[in-house]
């Protein structure tokens, strides 16, 4: 066990090495990539417009949002109302799914108190 602490040890701080190294270099091309979208000179009230601009267009897309999510919803009667047609395999996969979303849940509720199994810091 020893052995396998040291060997993860040695692993991140060669990654550490590594981003350090080569970190800035590539944030330098990430943003010449992306200089189109930087928005000159980064004032509040840019910012402001940038919010409501996001804001409105996340509104405007809930209709075809709730027209989806209706569509999901008829496929999943659909799928009940047929299931005897259901095949093993589709079962399967709706089951690892299922389990899937738990975990990610558990994940959660176990960041969320501070990375502990047992319940919250007092």
């Amino acid at each position: 066990m020893a052995s396998k602490l040291i060997q993860v040890q040695s692993k991140a701080c060669e990654a550490s090495k590594f981003v350090a190294k080569h970190g800035t270099s590539y944030y330098r091309q990430l943003l010449e990539k992306n200089k189109q979208f930087i928005q000159e000179p980064a004032t509040v009230d840019k910012c402001q417009e940038l919010s409501k601009q996001l804001l409105y267009t996340r509104l405007a897309s809930i209709p075809g949002r709730c027209e989806t999510f209706r569509k999901e919803v008829d496929y999943a009667k659909n799928l009940w109302k047929n299931r005897t047609d259901l095949k093993v395999e589709d079962a399967g996969i709706a089951a690892l799914f299922g389990l899937e979303c738990f975990a990610w849940y558990c994940a959660g509720e176990i960041i969320g108190r501070g990375f502990t199994f047992t319940g919250y810091y007092p």
